[in-house]
């Protein structure tokens, strides 16, 4: 059985839908089961999804007549194996740690639903959405407390930034209602959040969200389906609060959730709409050279060392707003037992002396760490005095594990002797090193 069973829903997106799988196929967590449920697709989406399957033994494909994307999705949970679900739309992508980094927060915080930040993409530009402002746990009242203030928010209106509990849906007998094709996606998370007792939102973002969602306008339903539809959404969201909520509190939050009922009557749609600081797609992430990845020699050898590192301490970068090199910085510093002269930690961490003077004070302005020059009475050379401020700790821990996770990715398939092999090489070769250099 599979950690994670990911669902993706698939109708006529031949265009698309080699980008999303092959995101899928290419996670850096590997223990997931990839479940795409062909909807009667009339042009080649199918054939592409069995050419997948025979290819990777992960991937499972269901082939049935089109009932739309709520049908197919219930029909497709059905077939789970996994402790959780993960959903991704056909249109859409992840990075390549976002099931690992989803499945690990849900672990180690022992949460129900995981939510993550996400980019918005149209066109070649890609925007970074970031409104979670902390990694933080919330119960499910604090979270219903939240979502009250913006409802139409992708945070809480759909499936595919989030990772649930397979258990919670099938204890529950959660599903997606095939009678509505608006806001489907939210009601199945009104009940599930019911349920759920731990919420989590993630600040990296690990989706690639590029489909327009369809407003009631494109959707060619009678006004009597629609209005159908809308009071039964209404019904939904009264339910949920009603019953989250004890009685004053729900009194007094009463007109929070008329006004998601006004609002949800104009439409309900969100467009994808580009946020500023938009960059062009392929910038929001460092990227790596191919031809170098292949090649060797030393420099090579270095930069993928280098850039392994990097892949690891990105999303800790990103989680706590500072830059990589930053990152790496702190890493270092955590590590070095003495810190010694800046001319000595500018040398070992590869910055200029005034790149890494500005990077210690970005980290001190952050209240990171506290620096003091000391001078050697017998050098006559100023020493660096290092603190670590508490606002430091959670970063540190996130960093060191970065770093465990890149070593595990070098050794991944050593056997024990191996790795004592390797060990004692790379001590003869730090030794052939020293007798050198130190010559």
């Amino acid at each position: 059985m599979a950690m994670v069973s990911i669902i993706v829903p698939v109708y006529n997106a031949e265009k698309t839908i080699r980008r999303c799988v092959d995101s899928i196929l290419n996670q850096d967590y590997t223990d997931f089961e990839l479940i795409v449920a062909d909807d009667g697709s009339k042009d080649d989406s199918g054939a592409i999804l069995d050419a997948y399957a025979a290819q990777d033994s992960r991937v499972r494909v269901l082939h049935k007549e089109n009932t739309g994307v709520s049908d197919t999705r219930n029909q497709a949970i059905a077939m789970a194996t996994g402790t959780y679900l993960q959903f991704l739309d056909s249109d859409d992508w992840i990075t390549p740690d976002a099931t690992r980094l989803l499945v690990r927060a849900a672990e180690a915080e022992h949460c129900d639903l995981v939510i993550s930040d996400f980019y918005r993409v149209v066109g070649t530009r890609v925007s970074h959405k970031g409104d979670i402002e902390e990694d933080e746990v919330l119960t499910r009242e604090e979270y219903a407390t939240h979502m009250m203030e913006n409802p139409a928010d992708f945070y809480y209106g759909v499936l595919w930034n989030k990772l649930y509990r397979r258990d919670i849906v099938e204890r529950y007998h959660l599903q997606m209602d095939p009678e509505i094709s608006w806001c489907e996606d939210f009601m199945f998370n009104l009940e599930y959040i019911r349920h759920g007792e731990r919420f989590l939102a993630l600040q990296v973002p690990i989706y690639y969200y590029v489909k327009t969602k369809g407003s009631l306008a494109n959707q060619n339903l009678t006004i009597a389906n629609t209005i159908r539809m809308k009071l039964t959404v209404f019904e939904y969201y009264n339910r949920f609060y009603k019953a989250v909520l004890d009685e004053d509190e729900y009194e007094k939050s009463r007109l929070k959730v008329y006004k998601f009922l006004f609002d949800a009557a104009q439409d309900g749609a969100v467009p994808p709409v580009l946020l500023p600081g938009a960059k062009r797609l392929g910038d929001e992430r460092t990227t790596v050279s191919e031809e170098v990845l292949e090649s060797n020699g030393l420099l090579q050898s270095a930069y993928r060392d280098r850039m392994l590192l990097q892949y690891y301490l990105e999303p800790v970068a990103l989680k706590y707003d500072i830059s990589v090199p930053e990152a790496r910085l702190l890493l270092y510093l955590h590590q070095a037992e003495n810190v010694g002269t800046r001319r000595e930690l500018a040398a070992l961490t590869d910055l200029s002396r005034t790149s890494l003077s500005l990077t210690l004070k970005k980290l001190e302005s952050r209240d990171l760490i506290s620096l003091e020059d000391y001078k050697d009475p017998q050098t006559k050379e100023k020493q660096l005095i290092l603190e670590f401020l508490p606002e430091s700790e959670r970063l540190l821990t996130d960093l060191v594990t970065a770093e465990r996770d890149c070593e595990q990715v070098r050794l991944a398939g050593f056997t024990a002797e191996e790795l004592e092999q390797y060990k004692m090489l790379s001590e003869k070769i730090k030794s052939n090193i020293q007798n050198v250099l130190q010559a």
